[in-house]
Protein backbone atom coordinates (compact mmCIF):
# COMPACT_ATOMS: atom_id res chain seq x y z
CA UNK A 1 0.00 0.00 0.00
CA UNK A 2 1.32 3.35 -1.07
CA UNK A 3 0.53 7.28 -0.02
CA UNK A 4 1.68 9.83 -2.56
CA UNK A 5 2.20 13.20 -0.75
CA UNK A 6 2.39 16.33 -3.00
CA UNK A 7 3.67 18.95 -1.40
CA UNK A 8 3.15 22.35 -2.50
CA UNK A 9 4.84 25.13 -0.30
CA UNK A 10 8.24 26.30 -2.45
CA UNK A 11 10.50 25.89 0.55
CA UNK A 12 11.18 22.49 0.62
CA UNK A 13 12.14 22.71 4.42
CA UNK A 14 9.15 24.54 5.38
CA UNK A 15 6.09 24.15 7.69
CA UNK A 16 4.37 21.84 5.54
CA UNK A 17 7.35 19.50 5.06
CA UNK A 18 7.34 19.19 8.77
CA UNK A 19 3.73 18.16 8.66
CA UNK A 20 4.27 15.43 6.36
CA UNK A 21 7.28 14.28 8.20
CA UNK A 22 4.88 13.74 11.15
CA UNK A 23 2.48 11.89 9.27
CA UNK A 24 4.73 9.60 7.79
CA UNK A 25 6.28 8.85 10.97
CA UNK A 26 2.87 7.31 11.58
CA UNK A 27 3.10 5.44 7.87
CA UNK A 28 5.90 4.28 8.61
CA UNK A 29 4.10 2.13 11.65
CA UNK A 30 1.75 1.92 9.70
CA UNK A 31 3.68 -0.26 7.24
CA UNK A 32 2.19 2.11 4.40
CA UNK A 33 5.23 3.18 1.80
CA UNK A 34 5.46 6.94 1.18
CA UNK A 35 6.37 9.11 -1.94
CA UNK A 36 7.24 12.95 -1.40
CA UNK A 37 6.89 15.13 -4.16
CA UNK A 38 7.83 18.94 -4.16
CA UNK A 39 5.84 21.17 -6.82
CA UNK A 40 5.73 24.31 -5.25
CA UNK A 41 8.98 25.49 -6.64
CA UNK A 42 8.28 24.16 -9.92
CA UNK A 43 7.28 26.17 -13.60
CA UNK A 44 3.73 24.76 -13.52
CA UNK A 45 0.79 26.51 -15.73
CA UNK A 46 -2.19 26.01 -15.66
CA UNK A 47 -5.20 24.56 -17.79
CA UNK A 48 -6.36 25.88 -21.12
CA UNK A 49 -9.09 23.96 -21.53
CA UNK A 50 -7.78 22.16 -25.36
CA UNK A 51 -9.30 19.36 -24.47
CA UNK A 52 -6.00 17.37 -25.66
CA UNK A 53 -6.26 14.93 -22.97
CA UNK A 54 -9.87 14.38 -23.87
CA UNK A 55 -9.28 13.66 -27.51
CA UNK A 56 -6.53 10.80 -27.12
CA UNK A 57 -3.88 11.94 -26.36
CA UNK A 58 -4.77 10.19 -22.58
CA UNK A 59 -2.16 12.94 -21.31
CA UNK A 60 -2.05 16.76 -20.76
CA UNK A 61 -0.71 18.53 -23.79
CA UNK A 62 2.18 20.36 -21.41
CA UNK A 63 4.33 17.81 -21.01
CA UNK A 64 5.83 18.19 -17.24
CA UNK A 65 5.80 16.97 -13.91
CA UNK A 66 1.71 16.46 -13.95
CA UNK A 67 2.57 13.90 -16.71
CA UNK A 68 5.20 12.26 -14.21
CA UNK A 69 3.19 12.44 -11.71
CA UNK A 70 0.16 10.85 -13.22
CA UNK A 71 1.17 7.14 -13.21
CA UNK A 72 1.60 7.21 -9.82
CA UNK A 73 -1.23 8.84 -8.81
CA UNK A 74 -2.92 6.23 -10.83
CA UNK A 75 -0.86 3.39 -8.89
CA UNK A 76 -1.77 4.79 -5.65
CA UNK A 77 -3.99 3.72 -2.49
CA UNK A 78 -4.32 7.60 -1.14
CA UNK A 79 -2.84 11.21 -1.91
CA UNK A 80 -2.26 14.25 0.72
CA UNK A 81 -1.80 17.32 -0.59
CA UNK A 82 -0.12 19.90 1.53
CA UNK A 83 0.27 23.67 1.15
CA UNK A 84 0.58 26.99 2.91
CA UNK A 85 -2.21 29.50 2.94
CA UNK A 86 -1.57 32.39 0.55
CA UNK A 87 -4.55 35.01 0.55
CA UNK A 88 -7.01 32.49 2.17
CA UNK A 89 -5.57 30.22 -0.81
CA UNK A 90 -3.75 27.27 -1.98
CA UNK A 91 -0.59 28.14 -3.42
CA UNK A 92 -1.32 28.89 -7.76
CA UNK A 93 1.17 26.60 -8.41
CA UNK A 94 -0.70 23.70 -6.58
CA UNK A 95 -4.04 24.39 -7.97
CA UNK A 96 -2.55 24.63 -11.39
CA UNK A 97 -0.55 20.96 -10.75
CA UNK A 98 -4.01 20.00 -9.16
CA UNK A 99 -6.21 21.03 -11.99
CA UNK A 100 -4.70 19.42 -14.58
CA UNK A 101 -3.99 16.63 -12.75
CA UNK A 102 -6.75 15.31 -11.73
CA UNK A 103 -8.37 16.67 -15.37
CA UNK A 104 -6.35 14.96 -17.83
CA UNK A 105 -6.12 11.30 -16.38
CA UNK A 106 -9.02 9.12 -16.83
CA UNK A 107 -8.50 6.46 -14.49
CA UNK A 108 -10.88 5.79 -12.08
CA UNK A 109 -10.23 7.51 -8.61
CA UNK A 110 -13.13 5.91 -6.56
CA UNK A 111 -12.13 4.42 -3.13
CA UNK A 112 -8.42 6.16 -3.80
CA UNK A 113 -8.56 7.87 -0.28
CA UNK A 114 -7.92 11.79 -0.16
CA UNK A 115 -6.30 14.11 2.36
CA UNK A 116 -5.32 17.61 2.66
CA UNK A 117 -2.69 19.68 4.84
CA UNK A 118 -2.85 23.08 5.41
CA UNK A 119 -0.55 25.07 7.09
CA UNK A 120 -0.92 29.09 8.11
CA UNK A 121 0.53 31.57 10.32
CA UNK A 122 -2.98 32.50 11.50
CA UNK A 123 -6.25 32.68 9.37
CA UNK A 124 -7.25 31.11 5.97
CA UNK A 125 -7.15 27.52 6.65
CA UNK A 126 -10.72 26.64 6.31
CA UNK A 127 -11.42 28.34 2.86
CA UNK A 128 -8.13 26.77 1.52
CA UNK A 129 -8.95 22.84 3.36
CA UNK A 130 -12.40 23.15 1.46
CA UNK A 131 -10.14 24.16 -1.48
CA UNK A 132 -8.48 21.19 -1.56
CA UNK A 133 -10.84 18.56 -0.48
CA UNK A 134 -13.25 19.08 -3.81
CA UNK A 135 -10.91 17.73 -6.06
CA UNK A 136 -10.84 14.65 -3.87
CA UNK A 137 -14.84 15.10 -3.67
CA UNK A 138 -15.24 15.02 -7.27
CA UNK A 139 -13.49 11.71 -8.25
CA UNK A 140 -15.50 9.65 -5.50
CA UNK A 141 -12.35 9.59 -3.26
CA UNK A 142 -12.97 9.43 0.63
CA UNK A 143 -11.39 12.28 2.41
CA UNK A 144 -9.41 11.59 5.71
CA UNK A 145 -9.93 13.44 8.48
CA UNK A 146 -8.72 14.13 11.74
CA UNK A 147 -9.86 15.22 15.27
CA UNK A 148 -9.78 18.98 13.99
CA UNK A 149 -9.33 20.43 10.44
CA UNK A 150 -6.21 19.22 8.78
CA UNK A 151 -4.71 22.22 9.56
CA UNK A 152 -0.84 23.49 11.80
CA UNK A 153 0.49 26.77 12.29
CA UNK A 154 3.90 28.52 11.78
CA UNK A 155 5.23 31.49 9.69
CA UNK A 156 8.72 31.22 9.98
CA UNK A 157 10.19 27.84 8.84
CA UNK A 158 10.55 25.39 11.88
CA UNK A 159 8.08 27.20 13.64
CA UNK A 160 5.21 24.47 13.49
CA UNK A 161 7.52 22.25 15.02
CA UNK A 162 6.23 24.61 18.35
CA UNK A 163 2.18 23.34 17.23
CA UNK A 164 1.64 20.49 19.47
CA UNK A 165 -1.91 20.04 18.53
CA UNK A 166 -1.17 20.19 15.10
CA UNK A 167 1.63 18.02 15.22
CA UNK A 168 -1.26 15.88 17.14
CA UNK A 169 -3.31 16.94 14.43
CA UNK A 170 -1.12 15.19 11.24
CA UNK A 171 -0.85 12.10 13.46
CA UNK A 172 -3.81 11.12 14.21
CA UNK A 173 -4.75 12.56 10.35
CA UNK A 174 -2.00 9.17 9.39
CA UNK A 175 -3.89 6.69 11.55
CA UNK A 176 -7.22 7.35 10.42
CA UNK A 177 -6.31 7.67 6.95
CA UNK A 178 -4.18 4.29 6.76
CA UNK A 179 -7.09 2.80 8.65
CA UNK A 180 -9.40 4.05 5.93
CA UNK A 181 -6.98 2.31 2.86
CA UNK A 182 -6.84 -0.79 5.20
CA UNK A 183 -10.32 -1.19 5.02
CA UNK A 184 -10.99 -0.18 1.53
CA UNK A 185 -8.86 -2.96 0.65
CA UNK A 186 -10.23 -5.42 2.51
CA UNK A 187 -13.90 -4.32 1.23
CA UNK A 188 -12.54 -4.42 -2.30
CA UNK A 189 -11.70 -7.81 -1.98
CA UNK A 190 -14.97 -8.98 -0.33
CA UNK A 191 -17.52 -6.33 -2.25
CA UNK A 192 -15.70 -5.18 -5.38
CA UNK A 193 -15.84 -1.01 -6.37
CA UNK A 194 -19.44 0.22 -6.01
CA UNK A 195 -21.82 0.10 -8.96
CA UNK A 196 -21.23 2.67 -11.95
CA UNK A 197 -23.84 4.35 -13.58
CA UNK A 198 -24.02 5.62 -16.92
CA UNK A 199 -22.79 9.81 -16.56
CA UNK A 200 -25.87 11.75 -17.23
CA UNK A 201 -24.34 15.39 -18.10
CA UNK A 202 -27.17 18.00 -17.55
CA UNK A 203 -25.49 21.70 -19.11
CA UNK A 204 -27.94 24.83 -17.71
CA UNK A 205 -27.91 26.10 -21.05
CA UNK A 206 -29.39 23.85 -24.15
Amino acid sequence: MKVLMVNGSPHLKGNTSIAFDEMIKIFDKEGIETEVINIGNKDIRGCIACMTCKKGAGQCVFNDIVNEVAKKFEECDGLVVGTPVYYGSANSTLISFLTRLFYSTSFDKTMKVGASVVVARRGGISSTYDELNKFFAISGMPIASTQYWNAIHGREPGEAAQDEEGLQTMRVLARNMSFLIKSIADGKKKYGLPEKEEFHRTNFIR
